[in-house]
C-alpha cells in the first residue's frame, strides 16, 4: 500500500463519499491511488479547480457533511484559495489535499514550487501540514477532518509528490510517534445557568422584541418558533439563515442588511430588545441604535460573542440546547400589540413585492422573474444564488419553506459560486432539484463552464433537475447601482456593460436543454418547462438593468444622487430614474396607489 492508497483509504473510512477536484503531475499519486481504488471516494471533476472547491463548499453546506477538495501544486493550490476563502469565511468544514514538489526539490526554485505553508496559514490557520514521512498518516488525515468539523472551518493537507509514492507504514508504539484514531463524538456546549437567568431577566422586562436568526439557528427550528411565540417577538433573517426559519410564517420577516426587507428594517428601528441567535451578521447600521435595545448574543463560538452590538449578556452555546434551558425562564407576553404589528409590516411586504414584480420594464423585471418562480418552488427545492442584483431577488422574492434549503457566498460575497455550489447540492441530494439563479457576469466569469461539469454527471442523479436561471441584463448591474446610489457616479461603460451571450443554445449544444425568454408572458412557462425537464436546463431570461436593488433603508436622497448620476452618464437612459421611482413608490404608499398622476 502506498501513500496515496492509505489517505484515500483514511478518507473512506471518515465516510466521505465524493472528493471535488481537478487533475495535475502535483497529485499524481493520488490519481493512481484512484484507479487503484475503483474510483472511491468519487472524483468529481470540475472545470476548475477555484470550482471544484465551490463544490465542496455547497456540497457541505447542503449535506453537513465536511467538503472535501483537491488540487495538484502550484497553480492548482492557488486556485484552490477563493472557494476555501468562503468556506472559512462561511464556516463551512471543507478538507483541502494539495499536492506540493518532490521534498528533494524543495528550496530549490523548482517547477510549481510555492511556499504552500505560507501561502495557506492564513485560509486554513486552524490546521495546515506537510506530511513528510508514512507515519505521519493516519494522524495528519484524521485531525484535518477532525478541526473542520469541530471548528467548522477550512484545514489543508499538502503531500509532496514523492510521498504520495512511498509504501505506507503506520505509527507505531514509540517515543515521537503519533498513533490516531477516527470519529468525533457528537457535543452541544450550553451556557452556565446564572447566564442563563440573566438573559431571561433581559427578555422577559422587553416590550418589543426582535429576534435575529443566522445559519446557526438551522438545527433549532422548533426551538425558535416556540421562543417567538412565548416572546411575541419578530424574527428577522440573515442571508445565510434565510432556510432557517420558514418565510410562510407571519410574524418572519425575512432578509436584513442591503439585500433584506422593510419589515426587517422597521422591525430593529422599533423594537426595545434584541435577540441574536448563531448570526454574525456584520451591517450595524441595520440593528437597533446602540442604545435602544438591551440585547442578549447565543453562538456556539466564543471567539464571535460580542460583536456588532454591545451586548448585556452573552451566552457561549449550542442554539438548540441554549433554547431548551432558557425557554422555561421565560414568561409569555400578554400584550400581542408588537407582535400584530410585525405581522401587519409582513403581509403589507409581500403585497409590495407583488406589485413591485408587476412594474413594467423592458423587457423583463428581474423582480417578477423571481416572484414568479416562489409560487413554483418544488417543496424539496434547493436553492442557491450567485453575488449581484441576483441575491437581492432571492433574498426577497423567494419564501423558503418546509424542507426547501437555499444558500449563497454569505460573507465573502464572491461571484461564482452559484453554479458549483448548485451542482455540489447535487451530489449531496442526488434526489432534489436544485436551482441556481445567477447573473450575466457570474455566468460568463465561470458558470456556464461548470454546465460541462453537470453534463457530464448528470445522468447519476435520480433527480436530473439543475436549473440555471441567468439574469441577461448586459450589465454588472450591483456594482452600477452602487456607484450611483453611495457615490452618485455615472455607469462606466467599459467596466459594466457585458457582451450578450446565448447561454440557452450552449446549454443545449452541449446536450442539455435550455430557452431564451424575452417577454414577461414567458416567464412562468419557461419555469415550468424547466421544473419538468429531464435533464440540466438553462434560462436565458432577458432583464432590465434599470430595475434597481434599492437597500429597503434608501431614502429618497440617495435615489435622487442615482438618478443624477444617470443623467450625467447619458441623458437617454433618464428614464431609468421613473423605473427606479416606481419600485421605490410602491413601499412608501398604501396600497401602491399614485398620487397625481402615473409619472408622478
Amino acid at each position: 500500500m502506498k501513500v496515496s492508497d492509505y489517505v484515500l483509504q483514511r478518507l473512506r473510512e471518515w465516510d466521505v463519499e465524493h472528493v471535488f477536484a481537478y487533475a495535475g503531475d502535483g497529485i499524481n499519486g493520488l490519481l493512481a491511488a484512484w484507479g487503484r481504488a475503483d474510483n472511491r471516494p468519487r472524483f468529481i471533476q470540475a472545470r476548475h479547480e477555484e470550482m471544484s472547491a465551490f463544490q465542496a463548499v455547497g456540497y457541505a453546506k447542503f449535506s453537513g457533511k465536511v467538503g472535501v477538495c483537491a488540487a495538484t501544486s502550484g497553480p492548482g493550490a492557488i486556485h484552490l484559495l477563493n472557494g476555501l476563502y468562503d468556506a472559512k469565511l462561511d464556516h463551512v468544514p471543507v478538507v483541502a489535499l494539495v499536492g506540493q514538489t518532490d521534498r528533494s526539490a524543495m528550496g530549490g526554485s523548482y517547477q510549481q514550487e510555492v511556499d504552500l505553508r505560507n501561502l495557506y496559514k492564513d485560509v486554513a490557520s486552524d490546521f495546515c501540514e506537510t506530511a513528510t514521512v508514512p507515519e505521519q498518516l493516519p494522524n495528519l488525515i484524521d485531525r484535518a477532518i477532525r478541526t473542520a468539523y469541530a471548528k467548522r472551518t477550512v484545514t489543508a493537507v499538502i503531500l509532496p509528490a514523492d510521498v504520495q509514492e512511498l509504501d505506507y507504514s503506520p505509527p507505531t508504539h514509540a517515543f515521537k510517534m503519533v498513533p490516531s484514531s477516527l470519529g468525533l463524538g457528537q457535543y452541544a456546549p450550553v451556557p452556565a445557568d446564572a447566564d442563563l437567568e440573566r438573559a431571561a431577566e433581559v427578555l422577559n422586562a422587553g416590550e418589543k422584541v426582535a429576534v435575529l436568526i443566522g445559519q446557526g439557528a438551522r438545527g433549532a427550528r422548533a426551538e425558535v418558533e416556540r421562543l417567538a411565540d412565548v416572546l411575541g417577538a419578530g424574527v428577522a433573517k440573515a442571508l445565510l439563515g434565510k432556510d432557517a426559519l420558514p418565510d410562510d410564517l407571519p410574524y418572519v420577516t425575512g432578509s436584513i442588511g442591503l439585500l433584506g426587507t422593510r419589515p426587517s428594517w422597521e422591525l430593529m428601528q422599533e423594537c426595545d430588545t434584541l435577540l441574536v441567535i448563531g448570526s454574525s451578521f456584520p451591517y450595524t447600521q441595520f440593528l437597533p441604535e446602540l442604545d435602544q435595545a438591551r440585547a442578549v448574543q447565543i453562538d456556539i463560538d466564543p471567539h464571535m460573542i460580542g460583536l456588532r452590538y454591545p451586548f448585556e449578556v452573552n451566552l457561549v452555546g449550542d442554539a438548540r440546547e441554549t433554547l431548551r434551558r432558557l425557554l422555561p425562564r421565560l414568561h409569555r407576553k400578554e400584550s400581542r400589540a408588537w407582535r400584530e404589528k410585525v405581522e401587519k409590516d409582513v403581509v403589507r411586504w409581500w403585497e409590495v413585492m407583488e406589485r413591485r414584480a408587476a412594474v413594467d420594464a423592458d423587457p423583463i423585471n428581474p423582480e417578477y422573474v423571481v416572484h414568479s418562480l416562489d409560487a413554483l418552488l418544488p417543496d424539496d427545492a434547493v436553492i442557491t444564488a450567485d453575488s449581484g442584483s441576483a441575491a437581492n431577488w432571492y433574498a426577497r422574492h423567494l419564501r423558503l419553506r418546509g424542507r426547501m434549503r437555499g444558500s449563497l457566498s454569505g460573507t465573502l460575497a464572491t461571484m461564482g459560486p452559484g453554479v458549483p455550489y448548485a451542482i455540489g447540492a447535487k451530489f449531496a441530494h442526488p434526489d432534489r432539484p436544485a436551482i441556481a439563479l445567477v447573473g450575466d457576469g457570474a455566468m460568463q466569469m465561470n458558470g456556464m463552464m461548470e454546465m460541462v461539469t453537470a453534463a457530464k454527471y448528470w445522468r447519476e442523479w435520480s433527480d436530473p433537475r439543475l436549473i440555471v436561471a441567468v439574469l441577461n441584463n448586459r450589465d454588472l448591474n450591483q456594482v452600477t447601482w452602487e456607484m450611483r446610489a453611495m457615490t452618485g457616479a455615472p455607469q462606466f461603460e467599459e467596466s459594466q456593460h457585458l457582451p450578450d451571450v446565448p447561454y440557452a443554445d450552449i446549454a443545449e449544444r452541449i446536450g442539455l436543454e435550455g430557452v431564451r425568454v424575452e417577454k414577461p408572458k414567458h416567464v412562468e412557462s419557461a419555469w415550468k418547462q424547466a421544473l419538468a425537464a429531464e435533464r440540466p436546463f438553462v434560462i436565458d431570461f432577458r432583464t432590465d438593468p434599470a430595475v434597481p436593488p434599492i437597500p429597503p433603508h434608501a431614502s429618497l436622497d440617495q435615489i435622487q444622487a442615482a438618478a443624477s448620476a444617470i443623467v450625467q452618464g447619458d441623458s437617454d437612459r433618464a428614464a431609468m430614474i421613473k423605473q427606479g421611482l416606481k419600485a421605490k413608490v410602491q413601499e412608501f404608499l398604501p396600497g401602491g396607489r399614485r398620487r397625481g398622476g402615473d409619472d408622478s
